[in-house]
């Protein structure tokens, strides 16, 4: 594929956006901040130039990923609004309302993909500069942190003995009858009932009746283990094909709910990790590890995300300080003078172990760091909303390498999101200044001042309603 080129001209027949729009939009102020050239450079390294069709202009590609993590769309939902929304379109680079789609929705996926987290973590870099550039966050919001680790859960259902090994079953007869591998007996219909009693005896509290019918399904699933080996014996092809899929149902059958190291609790997802939490309405959550950073002031525009990354094999939090607080300070180019985390990090590797502070410490503390150390639980509802409004909670992206875009994805999401309400709530205040500095001490004609005047004062009324501290 060639480097991606943006050539996109206004259509003679189709109205403009500029012109069907209001230009004063925050998602319209918002596409003028934006540096869509850095992003353009950061993407496009990705293609190498030679012959082929070229790839999709890469400011449509960005905005896409933008608006839907954003708003919390999955693909499908995004594609279906991009072609009722001018203003997506205009977000987009689009210089003329489009009546269809000029992408397909799969083009999301392999740009993910050929990306990686590496290119993607532009989207915060990028969203950091517009913020430093409206004001909503200043220098020194960036040299005082707090640190935290949350859970960014698979898309994978609860997993049981039964049902991952019914999983097991179903899975290898399809793909048995897919590459006409005969099988002596399929026992999906034996299967499917076994796993049914199981959770009927369990929740009976007849136990030895639920693991009898376990065992029905372990000894059915070794069986058509044994069944295809024997049949593919030799054949480097279906040896090849068959290869994952049989090692994890194999593993699926002998591993043991006590067993330590690692297990496998989805069969699409084998990277999912069990990660015990401790909370009475969820012990135990299945995903990855991710650990998110925000500063410890309270900037102007809201808690930013300074830095987002996923983190496998479910390491200890203070282990992971040391390469978190790297790649942040490299990602926002300031160095961290002060790293505020929980008692979780105690024992951490950051290699300046006097600039981090840990939730209970009495010695060397201050009075200012003092009140810092009461604000670091303000990542809490900065992980809150990652997780329940830009799609960090159910996690749709597929391998290690979708628990880390989709992190990424979200932080930069989130970002955006609160630099729509800043420049929201920044042009409110400008329209009010000029109100009552400008307008209201000019109205040239007597009879309609007192109107004007009393219409001026419910706009600023209605305005100081719904954002009392403007």
């Amino acid at each position: 594929m060639s480097k991606p080129r943006d050539d996109r001209q206004k259509d003679l027949l189709l109205p403009a956006l500029d012109q069907i729009i209001d230009m004063w939009h925050p998602l319209v102020r918002l596409a003028a901040l934006i540096d869509w050239n850095i992003l353009n450079e950061r993407f496009s390294s990705v293609c190498q130039a030679g012959s082929g069709q070229p790839g999709l202009p890469t400011r449509l590609v960005a905005g896409l990923f933008i608006l839907k993590h954003m708003h919390n769309l999955s693909d499908e939902v995004l594609c279906a609004r991009w072609i009722e929304n001018p203003y997506y379109q205009y977000f987009c680079g689009e210089l003329s309302f489009c009546h269809r789609l000029p992408f397909d929705r799969s083009s999301m996926t392999r740009w993910r993909r050929r990306l990686g987290e590496e290119q993607l973590v532009a989207l915060i870099q990028e969203s950091l500069s517009v913020a430093h550039k409206t004001g909503a966050i200043g220098p020194k919001d960036l040299e005082r942190v707090v640190v935290d680790t949350t859970v960014q859960p698979k898309a994978v259902a609860h997993p049981t003995d039964a049902r991952l090994m019914h999983r097991a079953i179903i899975k290898l007869v399809r793909l048995a009858k897919r590459n006409r591998v005969p099988l002596r007996q399929s026992y999906l219909r034996l299967a499917k009932r076994a796993a049914i009693m199981v959770g009927r005896y369990t929740h009976a509290h007849q136990f030895k009746r639920a693991r009898r019918q376990l065992k029905f399904l372990r000894t059915r699933l070794g069986r058509i283990i044994r069944d295809i080996r024997r049949k593919i014996d030799g054949d480097r092809v279906q040896e090849a094909r068959f290869g994952p899929l049989l090692g994890l149902a194999q593993q699926v059958r002998s591993q043991d709910q006590h067993q330590r190291g690692p297990k496998v609790y989805a069969l699409h997802a084998p990277e999912v990790e069990c990660i015990g939490k401790g909370k009475a309405r969820a012990p135990y959550e299945f995903g990855c590890k991710v650990s998110i950073a925000t500063p410890v002031t309270s900037p102007k525009g809201g808690q930013f995300v300074l830095h987002a990354k996923a983190l496998h094999g479910n390491p200890f939090d203070g282990h992971t300080l040391g390469p978190v607080i790297a790649d942040m300070e490299k990602l926002t180019g300031v160095e961290a003078r002060r790293i505020h985390v929980d008692k979780g990090y105690r024992g951490h590797n950051h290699p300046h172990r006097f600039r981090v502070w840990i939730s209970g410490q009495v010695r060397r503390v201050t009075a200012s760091i003092r009140r810092e150390m009461k604000r670091r639980a303000a990542v809490e509802p900065v992980i809150g909303h990652v997780k329940a409004e830009h799609r960090m909670d159910r996690n749709y992206l597929k391998g290690r390498l979708g628990d880390r875009i989709n992190a990424v994805l979200a932080a930069a999401g989130y970002n955006f999101s609160l630099l729509l309400r800043w420049l929201a709530e920044l042009l409110r205040v400008i329209i009010r200044a000029f109100i009552q500095t400008v307008l209201a001490p000019n109205f040239a004609e007597p009879a309609t001042a007192p109107v004007l005047h009393g219409r001026l004062r419910r706009i600023c009324s209605e305005d100081q309603s719904r954002n009392p501290s403007f």
